[in-house]
């Protein structure tokens, strides 16, 4: 870490702040895989952000409190579940959960100024008793809908420049971001360390894929999958627009299988479908998929593919990954870094709807030659990423001059 050696100690007492099941994400997962990897060597609790701001202003508000999810701590940890955007009993009983637990360091993941309050909060009480080392995993430096948005985006950066300072460790997952994190919020490159996403090894194993093409009525033999939730900067147009550029013989042999929670450009997106000459090929999933559907659409797909315009990185590439599958997504930095050793990986500029029909034909001619496309997950697992952590906490503890 940082050049430094660390030396290994006894099993800590560490606190995971995400966002609970009731506003479920991606963020969601995330915490629990940590939290439930940490606890495998450590004393963990968990403190919830419960409702994150008012439900009709979420875009998946509908949603919203359904136990759909596969993911759950394991039963040697503690959880508050949890504080509220709008409560001031919650945050009352939230410190005194914290205090009660007086863990060595606290996680907090970062994605959305909509829970900065919260968290700041977190950090005033943890300076006021508790005094535990602070770690910020920031998962965007800014948010997309915030930095489209002039009074969200000023408000994003003053709340993040409050919550970033005077921390005692940052992570990002890729060095790009690391580097964006330091020159926008002003925070010395040496407190922050790059902890990659894990694979999502607790998810299902994947069922045949003729198996899997028969629960989902796909007759094709080629079979593209998008997934996650469609906003503007996922670039879900070019891809279709690939996709009605594909030779007749081909086209006709495939399936475009769009599936995500439409957030931005729904009507759009449907026009385009609606005007294509392949629409009957296409199919338009606007739903968050429950977790154990997740598998039969990963094991239907032939290649994933994520055009994005931007990306802080991807954690449905680490879904593909885990399955093994190839990948066709835009050459951005972040992804570049956090992707790019992925042997089933190829890359095309953003917005380039040629390249992506190019590299998704020359996976069809593979396919149809014969070859096998599947590949061997090679990247870190949760349990590696919770030894990450562990460096982190021990490094900070040391260099206090505290002993355990």
């Amino acid at each position: 870490m940082n050049g430094q050696q660390i030396v290994r100690t006894d099993s800590m007492k560490i606190c995971v702040v995400g966002p609970s099941k009731r506003f479920f994400s991606g963020i969601t997962n995330q915490t629990i895989f940590l939290s439930n990897a940490l606890a495998k060597r450590n004393q963990v609790s968990v403190l919830f952000l419960r409702n994150l701001l008012p439900r009709r202003l979420f875009p998946g508000h509908a949603r919203v409190g359904k136990d759909q999810y596969v993911a759950n701590l394991t039963g040697s940890i503690d959880a508050f579940d949890g504080m509220d955007y709008n409560s001031p009993l919650s945050w009352l009983y939230a410190y005194r959960f914290l205090k009660r637990q007086k863990p060595d360091a606290i996680i907090m993941l970062w994605w959305t100024s909509s829970v900065a309050h919260m968290q700041l909060l977190i950090k005033k009480m943890n300076s006021l008793t508790i005094r535990s080392k602070i770690i910020l995993e920031m998962h965007e430096v800014v948010d997309p809908i915030e930095e489209n948005l002039l009074p969200l985006r000023l408000y994003s950066r003053v709340m993040g420049k409050c919550l970033t300072r005077g921390l005692d460790a940052y992570t990002t997952k890729s060095k790009f971001n690391k580097e964006r994190v330091s020159q926008i919020y002003g925070i010395d490159g040496e407190k922050i360390y790059v902890v990659p996403l894990g694979l999502y090894e607790d998810f299902a194993s994947a069922p045949d894929r003729d198996f899997a093409r028969s629960q989902l009525g796909i007759k094709e033999g080629f079979v593209i999958l998008y997934f996650g939730l469609i906003r503007h900067y996922k670039g879900v147009p070019y891809l279709i627009e690939a996709f009605n550029r594909f030779p007749e013989p081909v086209a006709n042999n495939s399936r475009l299988l769009i599936v995500g929670e439409i957030w931005e450009e729904g009507n759009m997106l449907r026009d385009m479908i609606e005007i294509s000459l392949l629409k009957h090929r296409i199919s338009l999933v606007d739903r968050y998929v429950p977790d154990d559907m997740l598998p039969t659409y990963f094991a239907a797909a032939d290649v994933v593919a994520l055009p994005y315009l931007r990306s802080a990185g991807s954690a449905v590439a680490h879904m593909a990954i885990t399955y093994g599958k190839p990948i066709v997504l835009s050459d951005v930095e972040a992804l570049k870094e956090t992707v790019g050793g992925y042997p089933g990986a190829q890359f095309t500029p953003p917005g380039d709807s040629n390249a992506i029909r190019e590299r998704l034909l020359e996976i069809y001619r593979a396919i149809e030659s014969g070859k096998n496309l599947g590949y061997s997950p090679s990247h870190p697992t949760w349990d590696d990423i919770a030894k990450l952590y562990e460096d982190i906490i021990r490094q900070l503890i040391s260099g206090d001059g505290k002993t355990r």
